[in-house]
């Protein structure tokens, strides 16, 4: 199997990422966007014992590397995953996708696993996200879940799910549902 230019890895990525990813999130919003939204008021912590539910939205930017050699559009593909959130989540987080498109169009499915790191309501800490989509002849489905147990620091004990809303032109915005623990 012959290896590919990084030109022609990075094209089929591209590919990849619009057959798959992009239409996954891009499909599964409600009409709703984070960008229309007035920003949620940042919660306050509660009183000792009692856990805080609230919502956090904003843009991010993320950039995804291809990984290994890309020959078969159906093949397993993987991608590196770096984003950056804005808004009520200030952090930064690394990851890893895999993914595969079928030969029907709008049919393809994909998982990943990200680590986040800085804040949310003012507390600092670390959390990993795992992501589970899948598209059945366009129809999208999109789980993306706070990994249990997983937050360290002031974000231990959170949990949580997210949705992705991505705009015409590319720009995304999340909107991140959570509970945290009580202040002590």
């Amino acid at each position: 199997m012959p290896l590919l230019s990084l030109a022609t890895r990075a094209a089929l990525s591209a590919a990849f990422l619009a057959a798959l990813a992009v239409p996954v999130l891009a499909a599964h919003t409600d009409g709703q966007t984070a960008a229309s939204s007035a920003t949620a008021p940042k919660p306050t912590p509660t009183a000792t014992g009692t856990p805080m539910t609230a919502t956090a939205k904003g843009p991010f930017d993320v950039k995804m590397t291809p990984q290994g050699d890309v020959t078969d559009p159906a093949a397993v593909g993987r991608m590196s995953l770096d984003k950056a959130f804005h808004g009520d989540i200030e952090a930064t987080s690394v990851g890893e996708m895999l993914g595969v498109r079928t030969a029907v169009a709008g049919s393809a499915g994909y998982v990943a696993i990200e680590r986040v790191t800085g804040t949310l309501a003012g507390r600092k800490g670390t959390f990993a996200l795992q992501h589970w989509g899948m598209m059945d002849n366009g129809t999208p489905d999109l789980k993306i879940s706070v990994i249990p147990d997983s937050g360290t620091g002031e974000l231990a004990g959170l949990s949580g799910t997210m949705t992705i809303d991505i705009q015409p032109g590319g720009k995304h915005f999340y909107v991140f549902t959570y509970t945290l623990p009580a202040t002590k």
